[in-house]
Formats: C-alpha cells, structure tokens, sequence
C-alpha cells in the first residue's frame, strides 16, 4: 500500500495547510499519509472505500482522512474534488482545539463522512482560494492569518454540516441517504420512505436523481452491489448468502446486476482474492 509523504506535498517545513485540487480525480488505489486531509466533493460521482468500507460520494460530500486510515477513490464519473492537506490537529504554531470542529470517535465508530449544501460549498470557495497561496515567508503573521483561514473553514464545514441535516427539504433529503447507507438491505417501498422523511415522492425521485445522477431504485442497487463487493473481498461468506444479506431476493439476478455493474461475476472476483 502507498505511503504519501509530507515532504511531497508541503514544500517548506512552515506551511500549516496545503491545497491539492483534483479535477478531476482519477481512480486511485489504496494509499494512506503521513498527514491529514479533508476531501470536499465539488460535483460529479464516485465511491470512497474508507478502511474497507464502501461510500458513495457526490455533490457535498465531506470526508475526513486521518494519518493512519487507508483509503481509495474509484468508479469515479466526473468527480471533482479539493484535498485539503494539514500536518495533524495538534501541529499548528498558533491554532489550538482543531480537534474539536474534527469528527470525533465514539465507541469505535469514526464518522469520517459528512454532508453540506450547495451554498456553504460556494461559501468555502474563497477560503479554499487563498488556503492556495503559503506563506510567503517564515513570519509570524503570514503564518498566523493562513491558519486563521483554516480555522474558518473548518467552522463553515461544521455549521453546514449541522445545517445539511436541519428540518428543510434538503435537510430531509440529506438524511435519508445517510440512512440507506446504512438501511441499503432493508425491503424498501419509497412511498413509505417519501412520507417517513417528509419528502413528496415526486421530489424525492428527482432530488435523488439531481444529487446521485442515479434513480432512487438504481441508486439502492448501487449501495447494495458496492456492500456486497465489499464482503466478497473481504470474507468467506458464500455468494448465496451476500446476495441474500445484500438485500437481493435470487442470487442469478445478483449475479447478473453484479457483472453488470463491475464487468466481472462475482464468483470470478472472489477467485481473485
């Protein structure tokens, strides 16, 4: 697995914060950092498996990337994403308690994932901008104001965070996808899902489509052949079985959704292995 080091990312031994643009961002294999990193989703689609899990990224997403997680980027469509590079929360010269705008871990559990709107995305933009330009040189104060900036940015991405999951129609909609990562192998009839998250049924179907440019039965599909990819790789558990844990009722349909989605059958890449 690839190591990315510091040296080839911040150029002087007293930049905070570095900006690594990817436009767009390429399929990308497992790798992990010496530093951390915040990867904000601009526009487009692609899945970010996160220490072996799968999620799937667009428009908002958030995502927080410590020095010791793995990660990777692939079946990218059009994603377009910044990579906001920082050292670690306790490495800056005049910024204390970073860590508490971070997502926290509880219990084992890293919430690494976050969702924001379309307008803090615009909102950030500025900062992001001027996070490009470093220091100019080893000063106090041009050091100071760059880790000012990203100060302020962490802050935006936490108010919109919290305002992503507000009772607004966005807020509704911000939630129920985070509840199909979750509730993917559940039987879902999305009339009940439309009233249960407050969301007329027609506009649940055309913000999902707006926001994962996929139907909402094809998007389900999606989160369910990632899961069961995921364990084919990862355990022993027979393909009957992920196909029936996945949320499909016939394993031969499975299996040809499968090939479809990843151009091979699943028990060709459990022979990979």
């Amino acid at each position: 697995m690839t190591l990315l080091h510091s040296r080839d990312f911040f150029p002087s031994g007293y930049q905070p914060v570095a900006i690594e643009p990817r436009a767009p961002q390429p399929a990308f294999p497992e790798h992990h950092h010496e530093f951390y990193e915040i990867v904000i989703v601009e526009q487009g689609a692609g899945v970010h498996v996160f220490n072996g899990h799968p999620y799937t990224l667009n428009s908002g997403s958030v995502c927080f990337v410590r020095d010791h997680d793995r990660h990777l980027f692939e079946h990218t469509n059009g994603l377009f994403l910044t990579n906001v590079l920082f050292r670690a929360p306790d490495a800056f010269r005049f910024l204390s308690g970073v860590e508490h705008f971070l997502p926290r871990e509880c219990n084992g559990v890293y919430p690494a994932h976050w969702r924001i709107g379309q307008q803090v995305l615009q909102q950030i933009k500025p900062l992001i901008n001027r996070l490009t330009v470093p220091p100019q040189q080893e000063c106090n104060e041009e050091i100071a104001l760059h880790e000012s900036l990203f100060m302020q940015l962490l802050v935006q991405l936490r108010q919109g965070c919290m305002a992503a999951r507000g009772d607004d129609q966005q807020g509704r909609l911000h939630r129920l996808l985070d509840w199909l990562q979750t509730h993917y192998a559940e039987p879902i009839d999305w009339s009940e899902l439309a009233e249960r998250f407050g969301i007329p049924l027609r506009t649940l179907h055309r913000q999902l489509k707006n926001h994962t440019n996929m139907t909402p039965q094809r998007y389900l599909t999606h989160l369910r052949l990632l899961q069961a990819r995921h364990l084919l790789c990862h355990s022993d558990t027979s393909v009957t079985d992920i196909a029936f844990c996945c949320g499909f009722g016939d394993s031969n349909h499975f299996s040809t959704l499968f090939k479809r989605e990843f151009s091979c059958p699943p028990r060709t890449l459990r022979g990979q292995r």
